[in-house]
C-alpha cells in the first residue's frame, strides 16, 4: 500500500513505504538531490536515508536554509570526533553540538591537546572525508547501549538520562558509533570546508563542580570562499579584540589582587566613561526622566520580596551578615526604584514616572564564562524603569524605542535588528500574569514598534516568564551581532509589592511596570564601542583629542601655549614635549589613535598657526590655530562621527 508525500509546492507523490527523501528529491531533479542536506517531515529533521513510513509533509532542505548548515555542522563535529579517536583511541567523547559560529566536541584525555595535535587532528579530517563514509542510523535498546558504553563514562550517563528505552545512535565508518538524536549528512564528502580553530577547558554539563573537560572548537561552512571570509573577520576581530587594546591604549585592567570580573577604568578609560554616562544622564532630563541614586546592598528581606532571594541566588553574592540583619549586595536596580516610587501614594496625574539610573550591581559568575568587559561580576547599568496607566503604555514604548535607536545611531550604530519575545498563550503554565495583560502588553510592544517603523522577529514563547518584551541588537563594524537595548514589562514585581496609583475613578489601581536598558551596561557596551572603532573613538569620545609635537625644544613654548588654548576651548590634549625625533612622535600618537597631530615649528610659531595631522586622513597642512580650534569644536558639539 502506497503512502502519500505532500511537497512545499502543493503537490502529491504517491510511493511506497521504505522511501527515502533523498530518493524523493532524485524523482524531482538531480540537481536538488546533489544540493540536499536534511529532510524535514512533518516538521521533523530527518536524515535523507531515513525511510518514509506513513503519509507524510516533505520538505528537501539545502545549502539555502539555516537549519541544513546545523546539521551540516553538526555531522562535522562527529568527524571530529572520529579523527581523535583514530589519533588517540584512548579519548573518551562527551558531547558535540552545532553553535552559531560552528561546532565544538568535549573529550576527556589525560594529556592535553597541543596546537600540533590540532593539524594533525584536522588532517586525519580530510582523511576520512574523502573516504566518503555513510553517516548511519542505528536504533538500539537502552539496557544494550549502556552495556556498550561500559567504559565511556559521560556518554552512560547521558544515554541514563536522556534515551528511550529505544534510541538512536549514529555510525561513521565501521569502527565509529556515537549516541545521538540526529539527524546527519547523507556522507562525509558532503563536507567540503571546515577549520578547527581552538582548544579551551570546559566543565562537564558546564558545571564547575563536575570533571573539566578539553574543547576542541571547530567551524565548517558549505563552501571554502564562505570559510575563507569568516576565518578573515576572526583575524580582524583578534586585532579589534577590546582586552588587547584596552591593554595597549591604557583604558582599563583587571586586577588579579582584587579578583576577576572586576573592573579597573584607568585615566583615559574613565574619560571615555565619563563621555558615554553623561550623555546617557543628559538624555534623561531632556526625555523626561528623574535621576535616582540608589544603594549597592541592601536587606535580604527586600529580595525576598521581590522573588530574587529564592529564584535568583545562584546569581547572587553570598550573603553578608550584620549586627542589624542579613544584607545582599544587589543584582538588579528594579527593586530600589519600585521602593522610591512606592514611598507615597500616587495620582494617576503624576504618571507616567520615568526613574533613571547608573547603578552598579553585582551578579556571580562562574570563573570560566568571564570575558574581559563582556562579561564580569560587577557592572553599571543604564537602568530606567517606567511606571504608567494602561492608556499611556503604548506611547511610553515607543518613547523607549526611539531613545534606543537614537543612542544607537549617536555612536554610530546605523545597522541593528528587533525582536519581540512574546508567551505561549498561557499553555506552558510558566508565565506570571492573566491573558488580558500578555496581551495588552504584547499588543503594546508591536503597535509601537509599527509607529516607528521598526521591523522586529517575532520570538514565540520566548518571553521571560514576568512579561513580554524588545530587544535591539546591532550589527558592528565587522558584522557582528549584539544584544544591546531591551524594554520588557514586569506583571510581577508590581503586584509582590503592592504598587498602586488613584485614577480618576478615585480607586487605586495597580500601574503597569517596564524595564528598559540601552546600553545595557556601561562595562559591555565600552568594550563593544573598542572593537567596534578598533580603539579608534569618535573625537567627542576619545580620551586625548589632540596632541601638541613641537620639532625641537626651540618651539616648546609655542607648543605649550597652543596646548593651553586647546584646554581653554575645552578640548583635551597633551603637549609630547620629549626630544624625540618627529616621526617618532607622530607613529607613537598614530599608534595611541589620537584624532589629531599638530605639529609645531619655527614657521607655525611665527604665524600663529599649525600643520594638522590626521590619524585616518595624514596631512591636512597649515592651519590657523583659532580655524583648527572652530573645526574641532564643532566636531565635538555635534557628537560628529566624522573626522
Amino acid at each position: 500500500m502506497s503512502i502519500q508525500v505532500r511537497l512545499p509546492d502543493g503537490s502529491t507523490q504517491s510511493v511506497e513505504p521504505g522511501t527515502r527523501p533523498i530518493d524523493v528529491a532524485r524523482s524531482i531533479s538531480t540537481r536538488l538531490a546533489d544540493a540536499a542536506i536534511v529532510a524535514r517531515v512533518n516538521g521533523e529533521l530527518y536524515d535523507l536515508t531515513r525511510p518514509l513510513e506513513t503519509d507524510a509533509e516533505l520538505k528537501i532542505l539545502t545549502t539555502k536554509d539555516a537549519e541544513a548548515l546545523q546539521v551540516y555542522r553538526h555531522s562535522t563535529a562527529h568527524l571530529l570526533a572520529a579523527a581523535v579517536l583514530e589519533l588517540f583511541p584512548e579519548t573518551k567523547l562527551g558531547i558535540g553540538p552545532p553553535i552559531d559560529t560552528g561546532f565544538y566536541y568535549d573529550f576527556d584525555r589525560p594529556t592535553p591537546f597541543t596546537p600540533d595535535d590540532l593539524e594533525k587532528i584536522e588532517k586525519r579530517m580530510w582523511e576520512i572525508q574523502a573516504r566518503d563514509l555513510p553517516f548511519e542510523r542505528v536504533m538500539t535498546r537502552k539496557e544494550e547501549g549502556l552495556r556498550k558504553y561500559s567504559d565511556a563514562w559521560m556518554k552512560c550517563e547521558l544515554i541514563t538520562e536522556r534515551a528511550g528505552d529505544i534510541f538512536s545512535e549514529y555510525t561513521l565508518g565501521p569502527h565509529f558509533i556515537d549516541f545521538c538524536r540526529g539527524p546527519h549528512l547523507p556522507s562525509t564528502s558532503k563536507i567540503k570546508a571546515l577549520k578547527l580553530l581552538s582548544i579551551a577547558g570546559a566543565y562537564w554539563k558546564g558545571n564547575e563542580h563536575n570533571k573539566q573537560l578539553q574543547r576542541i572548537y571547530g567551524t565548517a561552512f558549505f563552501t571554502k570562499k564562505e570559510l575563507d571570509e569568516y576565518l578573515a573577520k576572526l583575524e580582524e576581530a583578534k586585532k579589534r579584540d577590546h582586552r588587547k587594546l584596552g591593554q595597549e591604549l591604557d583604558l582599563f585592567s583587571i586586577q588579579e589582587l582584587a579578583g576577576p570580573g572586576l573592573i579597573f577604568f584607568h585615566p583615559k578609560g574613565g574619560i571615555v566613561r565619563k563621555q558615554i554616562e553623561d550623555w546617557m544622564r543628559d538624555q534623561y532630563l531632556k526625555r523626561g526622566y528623574s535621576l535616582v541614586y540608589t544603594p549597592h546592598v541592601a536587606r535580604s528581606d527586600l529580595w525576598k520580596t521581590s522573588g530574587h532571594y529564592d529564584f535568583y541566588a545562584d546569581n547572587m553574592f553570598k550573603r553578608i551578615e550584620l549586627d542589624d540583619a542579613e544584607y545582599q549586595l544587589k543584582p538588579m536596580n528594579c527593586p530600589f526604584h519600585i521602593l522610591i516610587y512606592r514611598d507615597r501614594m500616587r495620582s494617576y496625574r503624576e504618571l507616567p514616572v520615568r526613574l533613571g539610573e547608573l547603578g552598579t550591581v553585582y551578579r556571580y559568575e562562574r570563573s570560566g564564562v568571564m570575558h574581559g568587559l563582556m562579561r564580569v561580576r560587577g557592572f553599571t547599568q543604564d537602568d530606567a524603569h517606567i511606571f504608567c496607566t494602561p492608556q499611556q503604555i503604548e506611547d511610553e514604548i515607543v518613547g523607549c524605542l526611539q531613545f534606543a535607536i537614537d543612542t544607537l545611531e549617536t555612536y554610530g550604530f546605523r545597522s541593528y535588528e528587533a525582536e519581540l519575545s512574546t508567551w505561549d498563550g498561557g499553555k506552558s503554565g510558566k508565565y506570571d500574569g492573566s491573558s488580558d495583560q500578555w496581551k495588552l502588553a504584547e499588543n503594546a510592544l508591536s503597535k509601537a514598534s509599527e509607529r516607528l517603523d521598526l521591523k522586529v522577529k517575532v520570538m514565540p514563547d520566548e518571553a521571560a516568564f514576568y512579561g513580554p518584551k524588545i530587544d535591539v541588537k546591532l550589527v558592528d563594524a565587522i558584522g557582528r551581532l549584539w544584544q544591546l537595548s531591551t524594554v520588557q514589562f514586569d506583571f510581577t514585581l508590581p503586584c509582590r509589592f503592592g504598587l498602586e496609583y488613584i485614577a480618576e475613578d478615585g480607586k487605586a489601581h495597580q500601574p503597569l511596570m517596564v524595564h528598559r536598558a540601552l546600553y545595557g551596561s556601561i562595562e559591555r557596551f565600552f568594550g563593544i564601542l573598542l572593537e567596534h572603532y578598533a580603539g579608534a573613538f569618535p573625537v567627542w569620545l576619545t580620551p586625548v583629542q589632540a596632541i601638541v609635537l613641537p620639532i625641537t625644544d626651540r618651539q616648546l613654548e609655542y607648543a605649550r601655549q597652543v596646548h593651553q588654548r586647546l584646554e581653554s576651548a575645552g578640548v583635551r590634549s597633551t603637549v609630547d614635549d620629549r626630544s624625540e625625533k618627529l616621526n617618532l612622535k607622530i607613529r607613537e600618537a598614530q599608534l595611541q589613535k589620537i584624532p589629531y597631530m599638530l605639529v609645531v615649528g619655527d614657521r607655525e610659531a611665527q604665524n600663529g598657526q599649525v600643520a594638522v595631522r590626521n590619524r585616518k586622513h595624514g596631512d591636512l597642512g597649515a592651519k590657523p590655530l583659532q580655524d583648527f580650534l572652530a573645526t574641532l569644536r564643532n566636531l565635538i558639539e555635534t557628537k560628529s562621527l566624522e573626522e
